[in-house]
């Protein structure tokens, strides 16, 4: 059972959870304006990596034949036996179980809605089979991480929530949809959504552009809303050239980059913002 369970968590990408995770603690560090005592901080981390790894599960489990016949996805866990299909809703399951009990040892209102977020992971899943907005779906998701542990420590949403719940968001969609473009012929072959496959890959590296853009200016008006200072601009213009950076690295004729941009820029461009906003706090 242990070896099945770390072929889940290979199978779930568990070190992603990082993309999420420190926009959590961004949100729980701005909602009171100080560090969270240590209780709330463990829940809030329970729950974001229960919810992460729920979505992840469900993703894999839902997807399984589509994977098999992707040659991007074909050897993942599940296409190849490396685990049973009830043994990963299995593991889905006690995670989705752990998300719950976080979210009702927080608050009230982050428990209330919790069903709902774990509906969200689910529609995902099934998006790419019908609309190319997929990829805002999976913002959603993404996005309301930062919003969930502003709720679980307030009990209420606020506008600097919203704000920094909608740039996350954009941000997510952003890289995915450069992340979308290595499957566009295949997206293609199958029926498969997408805005790479719709759009082709030219304009949808522009939307990404565009998209990234909004981000940036979500990120700067949640700055202004909250009143921060110094420190987290910084922080906010070393992940702005971050978000530059992955699209001099990437043009429709060369996508050898992509998981650069995808895994180095993009979960480095958390960790700066976290960092940045803890000082901000830290320091007043």
């Amino acid at each position: 059972m242990f070896a099945k369970l770390g072929v889940f968590l290979t199978m779930v990408k568990f070190e992603h959870t990082v993309f999420a995770l420190p926009f959590a603690y961004v949100a729980a560090l701005l909602a009171d304006g100080k560090v969270p005592n240590a209780w709330n901080l463990f829940w809030i981390t329970l729950a974001m990596v229960g919810g992460r790894t729920t979505a992840m599960g469900l993703n894999r489990i839902i997807d399984r034949f589509i994977d098999a016949q992707n040659p991007r996805t074909w050897n993942r866990a599940l296409p190849q036996g490396l685990i049973k299909v009830w043994e990963a809703w299995f593991f889905t399951l006690i995670v989705a179980a752990v998300f719950e009990l976080a979210a009702y040892m927080l608050s009230t209102l982050a428990f209330i809605i919790s069903p709902a977020i774990l509906l969200i992971f689910v529609f995902y899943s099934y998006t790419k089979r019908f609309t190319w907005l997929s990829h805002f779906v999976l913002g959603l998701a993404i996005g309301l991480a930062p919003l969930s542990a502003w709720i679980a420590l307030t009990n209420e949403v606020t506008i600097g929530a919203v704000l920094l719940s909608v740039a996350v968001a954009l941000w997510v969609a952003g890289f995915d949809i450069i992340y979308a473009c290595d499957d566009v012929e295949f997206d293609r072959a199958i029926g498969l959504h997408s805005i790479p496959a719709y759009f082709g890959i030219e304009t949808a590296l522009t939307i990404s552009a565009v998209i990234h853009l909004a981000a940036s200016i979500c990120f700067t008006i949640t700055g202004m809303v909250l009143n921060l200072g110094l420190i987290y601009w910084i922080g906010l213009v070393v992940a702005a050239y971050m978000l530059y950076k992955q699209h001099q690295i990437i043009s429709p004729i060369n996508l050898s980059k992509i998981n650069v941009a995808f895994f180095y820029l993009n979960g480095t461009l958390s960790m700066v913002m976290f960092i940045a906003t803890a000082l901000e706090i830290g320091t007043r």
